[in-house]
Protein backbone atom coordinates (compact mmCIF):
# COMPACT_ATOMS: atom_id res chain seq x y z
CA UNK A 1 0.00 0.00 0.00
CA UNK A 2 1.02 3.22 -0.44
CA UNK A 3 2.44 5.36 2.13
CA UNK A 4 0.26 7.95 2.08
CA UNK A 5 -2.41 5.50 2.07
CA UNK A 6 -1.39 3.83 5.16
CA UNK A 7 -0.68 7.16 6.73
CA UNK A 8 -4.84 8.36 6.23
CA UNK A 9 -5.41 4.62 7.14
CA UNK A 10 -3.69 4.56 10.58
CA UNK A 11 -5.11 8.28 11.33
CA UNK A 12 -8.88 7.35 10.25
CA UNK A 13 -8.15 4.24 12.94
CA UNK A 14 -7.17 6.49 15.99
CA UNK A 15 -9.91 8.91 15.70
CA UNK A 16 -12.27 6.30 15.24
CA UNK A 17 -11.48 4.88 18.59
CA UNK A 18 -10.68 7.64 20.53
CA UNK A 19 -12.60 8.32 23.13
CA UNK A 20 -13.04 12.08 24.03
CA UNK A 21 -13.90 13.96 26.47
CA UNK A 22 -14.53 17.75 26.15
CA UNK A 23 -13.65 20.24 29.42
CA UNK A 24 -15.59 23.15 29.51
CA UNK A 25 -14.06 25.78 32.62
CA UNK A 26 -16.89 28.23 33.30
CA UNK A 27 -16.78 31.22 36.16
CA UNK A 28 -20.38 32.93 36.71
CA UNK A 29 -21.58 33.72 32.68
CA UNK A 30 -24.47 31.16 32.14
CA UNK A 31 -25.27 33.35 29.10
CA UNK A 32 -22.59 32.54 27.40
CA UNK A 33 -22.20 29.32 28.73
CA UNK A 34 -25.58 27.92 27.16
CA UNK A 35 -23.99 29.07 23.83
CA UNK A 36 -20.80 27.19 24.25
CA UNK A 37 -22.73 23.75 25.68
CA UNK A 38 -25.54 24.32 22.71
CA UNK A 39 -22.64 24.36 20.39
CA UNK A 40 -21.06 20.90 21.82
CA UNK A 41 -24.77 19.59 21.05
CA UNK A 42 -24.33 20.72 17.37
CA UNK A 43 -21.17 18.50 16.45
CA UNK A 44 -20.52 17.00 13.68
CA UNK A 45 -18.85 14.67 15.92
CA UNK A 46 -19.77 14.64 19.36
CA UNK A 47 -17.48 13.94 21.98
CA UNK A 48 -18.16 10.84 24.18
CA UNK A 49 -18.93 12.98 27.81
CA UNK A 50 -18.82 16.93 28.75
CA UNK A 51 -17.13 18.05 31.76
CA UNK A 52 -17.81 21.09 33.48
CA UNK A 53 -15.10 22.78 35.40
CA UNK A 54 -16.80 25.43 37.73
CA UNK A 55 -14.60 27.39 39.95
CA UNK A 56 -17.58 28.47 41.90
CA UNK A 57 -19.94 29.86 40.08
CA UNK A 58 -23.51 30.72 41.51
CA UNK A 59 -27.10 28.73 41.47
CA UNK A 60 -27.76 30.25 38.05
CA UNK A 61 -25.27 28.43 36.51
CA UNK A 62 -25.66 25.16 38.14
CA UNK A 63 -29.57 25.68 37.01
CA UNK A 64 -28.75 25.77 33.63
CA UNK A 65 -26.51 23.04 33.63
CA UNK A 66 -28.82 20.58 34.95
CA UNK A 67 -31.51 21.56 32.46
CA UNK A 68 -28.95 20.78 30.04
CA UNK A 69 -28.13 17.46 31.31
CA UNK A 70 -31.42 16.58 31.49
CA UNK A 71 -31.99 17.31 27.56
CA UNK A 72 -28.58 16.06 26.51
CA UNK A 73 -27.62 12.72 24.67
CA UNK A 74 -24.12 13.27 25.84
CA UNK A 75 -23.30 12.38 29.32
CA UNK A 76 -22.28 15.43 31.27
CA UNK A 77 -20.44 15.84 35.10
CA UNK A 78 -20.49 19.00 36.83
CA UNK A 79 -17.79 19.36 38.65
CA UNK A 80 -18.10 22.40 41.54
CA UNK A 81 -15.92 24.18 43.80
CA UNK A 82 -16.39 26.97 46.71
CA UNK A 83 -15.78 30.50 44.83
CA UNK A 84 -12.24 31.47 46.82
CA UNK A 85 -10.83 33.34 44.00
CA UNK A 86 -9.30 32.37 40.87
CA UNK A 87 -8.22 29.03 41.07
CA UNK A 88 -8.53 27.45 37.37
CA UNK A 89 -5.56 25.38 37.69
CA UNK A 90 -7.44 23.74 40.81
CA UNK A 91 -10.72 22.95 39.55
CA UNK A 92 -9.52 21.71 36.23
CA UNK A 93 -7.57 19.31 37.93
CA UNK A 94 -10.67 18.14 39.55
CA UNK A 95 -12.45 17.68 36.79
CA UNK A 96 -9.98 15.76 34.38
CA UNK A 97 -9.48 13.44 37.26
CA UNK A 98 -13.03 12.32 36.93
CA UNK A 99 -12.73 12.45 32.88
CA UNK A 100 -12.96 8.37 31.58
CA UNK A 101 -11.78 9.56 28.15
CA UNK A 102 -8.87 8.98 26.75
CA UNK A 103 -8.06 12.52 24.93
CA UNK A 104 -8.97 15.59 26.61
CA UNK A 105 -10.61 18.33 23.95
CA UNK A 106 -10.29 21.58 26.49
CA UNK A 107 -12.34 25.08 26.01
CA UNK A 108 -13.74 27.79 28.42
CA UNK A 109 -17.20 28.45 28.85
CA UNK A 110 -16.76 31.75 26.79
CA UNK A 111 -16.12 30.07 23.63
CA UNK A 112 -18.65 28.61 20.91
CA UNK A 113 -16.93 25.76 18.97
CA UNK A 114 -17.16 25.69 15.06
CA UNK A 115 -19.28 22.47 14.54
CA UNK A 116 -15.91 20.68 13.38
CA UNK A 117 -14.47 21.78 16.54
CA UNK A 118 -14.39 18.02 18.13
CA UNK A 119 -13.85 16.38 14.61
CA UNK A 120 -10.91 18.17 14.33
CA UNK A 121 -8.95 17.60 17.26
CA UNK A 122 -9.63 14.09 17.57
CA UNK A 123 -8.70 13.42 13.51
CA UNK A 124 -5.12 15.03 14.32
CA UNK A 125 -4.45 13.54 17.86
CA UNK A 126 -1.61 11.25 17.92
CA UNK A 127 0.25 9.91 20.24
CA UNK A 128 3.41 12.06 21.97
CA UNK A 129 1.83 15.66 20.45
CA UNK A 130 -0.89 18.21 21.96
CA UNK A 131 -2.39 20.11 19.82
CA UNK A 132 -3.50 23.95 19.95
CA UNK A 133 -6.41 25.77 17.51
CA UNK A 134 -7.41 29.09 16.52
CA UNK A 135 -9.75 31.41 18.00
CA UNK A 136 -11.69 34.04 16.54
CA UNK A 137 -12.79 37.10 18.60
CA UNK A 138 -16.62 38.08 18.57
CA UNK A 139 -16.39 41.94 18.99
CA UNK A 140 -17.94 43.53 22.35
CA UNK A 141 -20.91 45.49 20.23
CA UNK A 142 -21.76 42.51 18.29
CA UNK A 143 -22.94 40.69 21.96
CA UNK A 144 -26.57 42.19 22.60
CA UNK A 145 -27.35 40.15 18.73
CA UNK A 146 -25.51 37.46 19.66
CA UNK A 147 -26.89 36.94 23.07
CA UNK A 148 -30.81 37.83 21.17
CA UNK A 149 -30.29 35.35 18.32
CA UNK A 150 -28.92 32.65 20.16
CA UNK A 151 -25.90 32.06 17.40
CA UNK A 152 -23.70 29.63 17.53
CA UNK A 153 -22.83 29.39 13.73
CA UNK A 154 -20.20 31.75 12.23
CA UNK A 155 -17.99 31.51 9.11
CA UNK A 156 -15.26 34.48 7.87
CA UNK A 157 -18.11 35.97 6.63
CA UNK A 158 -19.90 36.28 9.36
CA UNK A 159 -20.72 39.69 11.50
CA UNK A 160 -19.60 40.92 14.54
CA UNK A 161 -15.99 39.15 14.32
CA UNK A 162 -12.44 40.13 13.47
CA UNK A 163 -9.52 38.74 12.80
CA UNK A 164 -11.82 36.60 9.99
CA UNK A 165 -8.76 34.49 8.34
CA UNK A 166 -8.91 32.86 11.86
CA UNK A 167 -11.96 31.67 10.84
CA UNK A 168 -11.07 29.54 7.55
CA UNK A 169 -11.48 25.88 8.47
CA UNK A 170 -9.36 24.53 5.20
CA UNK A 171 -8.60 20.98 6.54
CA UNK A 172 -5.96 20.16 3.62
CA UNK A 173 -3.80 23.37 4.72
CA UNK A 174 -3.23 21.45 8.33
CA UNK A 175 -1.15 19.37 7.27
CA UNK A 176 1.39 21.62 6.51
CA UNK A 177 1.51 22.65 10.07
CA UNK A 178 4.15 19.29 11.66
CA UNK A 179 4.94 19.33 15.40
CA UNK A 180 7.50 20.58 17.65
CA UNK A 181 8.99 21.44 20.62
CA UNK A 182 9.07 24.82 21.31
CA UNK A 183 5.92 26.81 23.23
CA UNK A 184 3.80 28.65 21.06
CA UNK A 185 2.57 32.42 21.38
CA UNK A 186 -0.49 31.28 19.69
CA UNK A 187 -1.13 28.54 22.30
CA UNK A 188 -4.68 29.57 24.46
CA UNK A 189 -6.24 27.18 27.00
CA UNK A 190 -9.82 27.95 25.64
CA UNK A 191 -8.38 25.75 22.33
CA UNK A 192 -6.11 23.20 23.17
CA UNK A 193 -6.01 19.05 23.59
CA UNK A 194 -3.56 16.82 24.86
CA UNK A 195 -3.53 12.49 25.84
CA UNK A 196 -4.90 12.43 29.83
CA UNK A 197 -2.08 10.19 30.12
CA UNK A 198 0.35 12.71 29.46
CA UNK A 199 -1.29 15.14 31.67
CA UNK A 200 -1.18 12.62 34.48
CA UNK A 201 2.11 11.99 33.62
CA UNK A 202 3.60 15.49 34.48
CA UNK A 203 1.08 15.80 37.18
CA UNK A 204 -1.64 18.25 35.55
CA UNK A 205 -1.62 21.83 36.57
CA UNK A 206 0.38 23.12 38.61
CA UNK A 207 -2.12 24.28 41.98
CA UNK A 208 0.60 27.03 42.81
CA UNK A 209 -0.67 29.49 40.07
CA UNK A 210 -3.67 30.74 41.38
CA UNK A 211 -5.31 33.99 39.48
CA UNK A 212 -5.33 34.69 35.49
CA UNK A 213 -1.83 33.77 33.16
CA UNK A 214 0.42 31.04 32.39
CA UNK A 215 -1.41 28.18 33.71
CA UNK A 216 -2.18 26.50 30.33
CA UNK A 217 1.52 27.53 28.94
CA UNK A 218 3.14 26.07 32.46
CA UNK A 219 1.35 22.90 32.20
CA UNK A 220 2.77 22.52 28.62
CA UNK A 221 6.31 23.32 29.14
CA UNK A 222 6.40 20.65 31.73
CA UNK A 223 4.84 18.33 28.95
CA UNK A 224 7.65 19.26 26.47
CA UNK A 225 10.19 18.65 28.42
CA UNK A 226 8.73 15.02 29.13
CA UNK A 227 9.12 14.61 25.02
CA UNK A 228 5.44 15.46 24.38
CA UNK A 229 5.47 17.74 20.55
CA UNK A 230 2.84 20.65 20.55
CA UNK A 231 1.12 21.25 16.89
CA UNK A 232 -0.70 24.00 15.96
CA UNK A 233 -3.99 23.54 14.19
CA UNK A 234 -4.18 26.29 11.46
CA UNK A 235 -7.07 26.17 9.27
CA UNK A 236 -8.81 23.55 12.04
CA UNK A 237 -10.23 23.29 15.49
CA UNK A 238 -11.47 26.63 15.58
CA UNK A 239 -13.60 28.37 18.95
CA UNK A 240 -15.35 32.17 18.71
CA UNK A 241 -14.63 33.74 21.83
CA UNK A 242 -16.93 36.33 23.26
CA UNK A 243 -15.58 39.48 23.94
CA UNK A 244 -15.46 40.34 27.86
CA UNK A 245 -13.52 42.34 30.19
CA UNK A 246 -9.99 41.09 31.14
CA UNK A 247 -9.40 39.22 34.13
CA UNK A 248 -7.33 40.74 37.12
CA UNK A 249 -3.57 40.15 36.28
CA UNK A 250 -2.53 40.57 39.36
CA UNK A 251 -1.00 37.59 39.76
CA UNK A 252 0.79 37.35 36.55
CA UNK A 253 4.24 37.88 37.91
CA UNK A 254 4.33 34.99 39.88
CA UNK A 255 2.87 32.79 37.49
CA UNK A 256 5.69 34.09 35.06
CA UNK A 257 8.02 33.25 37.43
CA UNK A 258 6.92 29.88 38.37
CA UNK A 259 6.54 29.26 34.24
CA UNK A 260 10.36 30.95 33.70
CA UNK A 261 11.48 28.23 36.76
CA UNK A 262 10.25 25.18 35.02
CA UNK A 263 12.13 26.31 31.64
CA UNK A 264 15.41 26.73 33.48
CA UNK A 265 14.99 23.77 34.92
CA UNK A 266 13.34 21.63 32.64
CA UNK A 267 10.80 20.75 34.97
CA UNK A 268 8.50 18.05 34.15
CA UNK A 269 6.27 17.91 37.60
CA UNK A 270 4.94 20.25 40.01
CA UNK A 271 4.72 19.80 43.46
CA UNK A 272 0.81 20.30 43.88
CA UNK A 273 -1.16 18.97 40.40
CA UNK A 274 -3.75 16.31 39.87
CA UNK A 275 -2.06 12.99 41.40
CA UNK A 276 -4.14 13.92 45.06
CA UNK A 277 -7.65 13.83 43.07
CA UNK A 278 -6.96 9.90 42.09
Amino acid sequence: MHIFGIICKTNRFISEVLKTSLLISTYNWPEALELVLKSAENQSVLPDEILLADDGSREETTRLIETFKKGSSIPVVHVWHEDDGFKRSEILNKTIAKATGDYIIQTDGDCILHVDFIKDHSTHARPGQYLYGSRVNIQEGYLPTLFSNKQIEFNPFSKGIKKRTRALRIPFFSRFYGPGNELSKKLRGCNVSYWKSDFISVNGYNEGMTGWGREDSELMVRMMNKGVLGRRLRYSGIVFHIWHKTSSMHNVAKNDAIQRQAVAEKRTWCERGIAQYL
